[in-house]
């Protein structure tokens, strides 16, 4: 087990003494170990005052038996020689440093974003920490040696997903805003990808690690869940089921799924008991990929040969119950119209001689359905309502997360799944998404809650499934599949007047 030198970067460059009390012009702190050799993951920061505008700059090294330099951050200019230390401008320089570096390792290489005012408080501190670990550890993925990164990247990984750092990723979210936010995620499951890849090279049964990075928060009248994982993480329903196609693969793996959960809430206060009616927002599912659409036709056979959303499911519970006084919904199981439509045909014959001239009348009924391609079920389980979409076969109306194609439908050149983004009759966006709306999809759910409740603020359970399948798009081949993702968060309501 990799043995973990730091943990807190900024209480280490927090604590660095006066710049006149360096006994050398660079310090430099132990990030982890590798496990079987001697080698380190350093960061350091060096001063320079031997020019006309001194400046200092930090650096993330392996230390094997020379250290070298994964990545070197911009000169931070220092006011004048006469400074003593790092102050707050040198700080947020460094986290723009920092953010600039993940983003460096994206699909886009490049941000035209404006980075926010960011004050160095209190929440600073974890914000700082975990974007300084995200940075190492795409540094580690990319740019370390074998024996370092497989050392490190546990210990790291770790780290990220501590609750500490899921915390600290929401305040990050808010000051990069949302554009940027995508662009950091997509960072992070381009690498997290990438050494999947190498993990699975390595060893096939190997279990891949947990990159789903969710998190969710209350606002006023709305809880919203925000999603992301690369499709090459997911859960496949089928493991046996691998295609040998290299090409296919590629583009195949180099996705990624990022959805967002929006549900509106209202509270109305009886005069004994409280109701809380919860609807649908906004449900939105995407599917994009990792690399430029170059690399994807270069390697794979381009991004639109890819998952597509095929059923998505949320359970909202409340977390304590004895307040809960009755669960209800307002939308009926469906129970669709069916046309039925009688076709007669007569058909005439002249008989042998000696016999009566027959005329045949057959008669055949048919019936036809009228059906969207998405389904849309609400179920109550105890007090836990469930919100369920599930997409259908629009020819033979089966479910697709559960049915596989027949041959002759995957060979089929006008099969509805053929050219699915470009069709007009597609159930998908034209990016390959999903949108579920309140225009549609707002039929509300509310729960009865006892008076004495008033004043709480309750604690809500969303535990959710999101299913991708692949079939095939535009390039021939038989190869299906489906991979299932499942997350959980907590959310909050206050019962005040």
């Amino acid at each position: 087990m990799a043995s973990t030198c730091v943990t807190d970067a900024w209480v280490w460059i927090s604590n660095l003494p006066p710049f006149p009390q360096w006994n050398t012009n660079t310090l430099s702190i132990c990030i982890c170990t590798s496990k079987s050799s001697q080698s380190l993951l350093k960061v350091s920061v060096t001063k320079n005052f031997q020019c006309h505008s001194p400046y200092v700059t930090f650096s993330i090294l392996a230390d094997i038996q020379i250290s070298i330099s994964l990545w070197t951050s911009n000169s931070l200019i220092l006011k004048d020689k006469n400074q003593q230390s790092l102050d707050e401008d040198i700080i947020v320089q460094l986290f723009h440093n920092i953010v600039n570096g993940v983003l460096h390792y994206g699909p886009l290489k490049k941000s035209s974003f404006r980075f926010p005012a960011v004050q160095t408080g209190e929440k600073f501190r974890d914000m700082f920490n975990l974007a300084f670990k995200t940075l190492i550890f795409l540094v580690c993925i990319y740019e370390a040696q074998r024996d370092l990164r497989v050392g490190c990247l546990d210990t790291l990984k770790h780290q990220l997903t501590s609750k500490q750092s899921r915390e600290a990723a929401k305040q990050l979210a808010r000051v990069l805003g949302s554009n940027m936010e995508e662009q950091w995620m997509r960072s992070f499951g381009l690498a997290m990808t990438n050494w999947i890849v190498e993990l699975k090279a390595l060893n096939n049964s190997i279990r891949t690690p947990s990159p789903l990075f969710s998190y969710a928060f209350s606002a006023t009248g709305l809880w919203k869940v925000q999603l992301y994982c690369p499709t090459i993480a997911m859960s496949v329903e089928d493991p046996n089921n691998i295609t040998q196609d290299e090409r296919l693969l590629f583009s195949l793996q180099y996705q990624q799924l990022e959805g967002v959960i929006q549900l509106a809430y209202k509270v109305i206060f009886r005069e004994s008991w409280i109701d809380v009616v919860v609807k649908v927002d906004n449900i939105r599912c995407d599917v994009v990929p990792l690399v430029s659409e170059t690399l994807m036709f270069e390697q794979g056979y381009g991004s639109e040969e890819k998952h597509f959303p095929s059923g998505i499911s949320m359970q909202l519970t409340p977390t304590l119950q004895s307040d809960v006084m009755s669960v209800s919904v307002s939308k009926s199981s469906e129970n669709p119209t069916h046309e039925v439509g009688l076709e007669k045909g007569i058909e005439g014959s002249f008989d042998p001689p000696g016999s009566y001239f027959g005329l045949k009348v057959s008669a055949t009924e048919t019936i036809t359905t009228s059906m969207k391609p998405w389904k849309f079920e609400q179920s109550v389980n105890g007090n836990s309502a469930s919100l369920n979409w599930f997409l259908h076969d629009g020819v033979n109306g089966k479910e697709v997360l559960s049915t596989k194609p027949s041959k002759l439908a995957l060979l089929h050149p006008r099969a509805w799944f053929r050219d699915r983004y470009s069709s007009a009759y597609r159930p998908f966006t034209k990016q390959g998404g999903v949108i579920f709306a309140g225009d549609e999809y707002g039929d509300s759910v509310w729960w009865k809650v006892c008076g004495r409740a008033l004043g709480k603020t309750m604690e809500w359970e969303i535990k959710g499934w999101i299913w991708l399948t692949y079939w095939p798009n535009k390039h021939t081949s038989f190869h299906t599949e489906t991979r299932k993702l499942e997350f959980k968060e907590s959310l909050y309501l206050p019962l005040q007047k």
